[in-house]
């Protein structure tokens, strides 16, 4: 290796550490939400837990996500979630329906754990794998938690269209 291309390798490398300090602390406040298997099987067994308030997004019958979140948590209210109160039969309800409506696409709803910044568990996530969102830590003391894209399953229905 020539020694002027060892700099140019030494300068990028050096760029990219920079970049990556430089962004940290726009990162710092954001949580997790991880595929949990454990999750999946108690949204399955429709298990509601009575520490969480439950949230939908998108259509009442189809939702594109179902959130629990810990009752010590806020959430954002600029945010579209729906709070539902939820039993096990409602539980039910809701998994059946999100279960028919993602078999149309050939997909499965999955559990996820979600967690803050410090890594604590706050609360459960059920949907697809392509309703995405991100979880952040406002400094009022709020988590932040937007709504997947309201058309999730009808951008489903394009891709299968054009297919």
């Amino acid at each position: 290796m020539t020694m002027q291309r060892c700099v140019f390798l030494l300068l990028a490398t050096l760029l990219c550490l920079a970049a990556a300090a430089c962004t940290a602390p726009l990162f710092r406040n954001y949580g997790r939400i991880s595929l949990n298997g454990e999750t999946t099987e108690a949204f399955k067994n429709y298990r509601v837990n009575s520490e969480f308030r439950y949230y939908i997004s998108g259509s009442d019958l189809y939702p594109n996500a179902l959130m629990g979140l810990h009752r010590d948590c806020r959430l954002d209210p600029e945010t579209l979630w729906k709070e539902v109160e939820m039993t096990p039969e409602k539980m039910k309800e809701i998994v059946e329906n999100m279960k028919t409506k993602a078999f149309e696409f050939c997909q499965f709803p999955h559990g996820f754990e979600l967690r803050n910044e410090k890594g604590q568990a706050i609360g459960v996530w059920y949907s697809i794998l392509s309703a995405r969102t991100f979880l952040r830590m406002e400094e009022n003391g709020t988590v932040r938690i937007d709504t997947p894209d309201l058309e999730t399953y009808e951008k489903l229905e394009i891709k299968e269209k054009d297919n």
